[in-house]
């Protein structure tokens, strides 16, 4: 591909790795894995091979690899297989990157660690039954009680929730200070008082859990207080500003599988005796689904560099997240029109990544969030 020459050689093999990896072990799982089955074992062996902490230093467990193999890692992964990308992508960009980022030693060493090298397994747990867009009206509450935080609330579609076994929490500390009022906390899901509810079926991502917490009467020691207090909606800000990136990697391979699975059905497929490649609404299609993929594609490296050197990348990110997720939602629409009746069925993987794609425009920041953020960043 035309895009690895702007790659470093660090870079590229990693990718090498990864796509190598996916080939062999993720692929071949996905349509097991979307009926529901949990891949335990593919995450043990990217654990084993440095993937759940690619972007977090070799010192805390993890490869050291950076924001760009990250992003690169997510696109292989999820053209592989929907359900384990996004795994994959909770896990590390929203609970591993801000453990990084706002952890003390202390907690890099003891809950970063055993997450960057796949030991376990974390959870980012924001969003609320009444609460989605709107992260600072949060009603989880957690108040010092001794030697201690106590924590109250509850917590819907968590990615990771069922089989987490570390937990980066939002909670209010201060309700009289509104988003300057909200804290992150670290739990352990053995804590007394953590428990999990039911996980939701969903349109798509089958092998990805997305379960409801409750907790009541929590206890945390308080040295689990990630940051400061008061900083968790910076926290949650920056952790879904950054993640915004790895969902535009992730819905450019689901695009992207869509389009090498049209490619391959056009040439085989025949009708009125030629294939249907030979017909110009089928090129036409396979033309703009190309074009929206290598875009997508530019605009995540894009932010990723800049995420990478220290610069802004708000606007960048949000961007990429709502070009790539509306380009997926397209592009797997196309590819089940290219298919035909087969693409209805689930012998064939491109309905797979049409129930996949519609998460993308989501989860993240709605597409309609993000439009607002855009306009901010450039009015401002």
């Amino acid at each position: 591909m035309g895009f690895e020459a702007t790659l470093t050689d660090a870079q590229r093999m990693v990718l090498g790795m990864v796509r190598d990896f996916c080939k062999q072990e993720v692929a071949p799982l996905a349509a097991e894995t979307d009926r529901g089955k949990f891949p335990a074992e593919t995450l043990k062996k990217m654990g084993r091979l440095g993937l759940m902490g690619l972007p977090i230093p070799e010192k805390y467990g993890g490869a050291g690899a950076g924001m760009v193999a990250f992003a690169l890692a997510t696109e292989e992964v999820a053209a592989a297989c929907p359900s384990t990308s996004g795994i994959f992508a909770a896990h590390t960009s929203l609970v591993c990157e801000p453990l990084y980022l706002f952890g003390s030693e202390h907690q890099k060493e003891m809950y970063l660690r055993p997450l960057a090298s796949g030991e376990k397994l974390g959870c980012f747990a924001l969003t609320e039954p009444e609460v989605g867009s709107d992260a600072a009206a949060i009603s989880t509450a957690a108040r010092r009680a001794g030697d201690h935080w106590r924590v109250d609330g509850a917590k819907r579609f968590i990615t990771n929730g069922k089989e987490a076994d570390l937990c980066l929490l939002f909670a209010v500390t201060d309700k009289s200070r509104g988003h300057k009022g909200v804290s992150a906390f670290i739990a352990d899901v053995e804590s007394p008082g953590f428990e999990k509810g039911r996980s939701e079926e969903k349109l798509g991502l089958g092998g990805s859990s997305a379960a409801e917490l409750r907790f009541e009467g929590m206890e945390l020691p308080l040295d689990n207080l990630l940051g400061e207090e008061g900083q968790g909606f910076e926290v949650a800000m920056k952790t879904l500003d950054s993640g915004r990136i790895i969902v535009c990697a992730q819905a450019t391979g689901f695009a992207r599988a869509c389009l090498e699975a049209s490619v391959d059905y056009a040439r085989e497929r025949e009708t009125f005796g030629k294939p249907i490649a030979s017909y110009q609404p089928i090129q036409w299609k396979i033309a703009d689904m190309a074009t929206g993929v290598e875009a997508a594609r530019l605009l995540y490296l894009k932010a990723a560099r800049l995420y990478q050197a220290g610069k802004p990348f708000t606007a960048e990110a949000a961007m990429a997240k709502v070009f790539a997720s509306d380009l997926a939602q397209k592009t797997a629409s196309e590819a089940v029109q290219i298919h035909g009746g087969n693409g209805f069925m689930r012998e064939y993987p491109v309905e797979r990544y049409y129930r996949a794609a519609k998460v993308t425009q989501i989860y993240e920041g709605t597409n309609e969030i993000l439009r607002q953020v855009i306009a901010k960043q450039l009015l401002k």
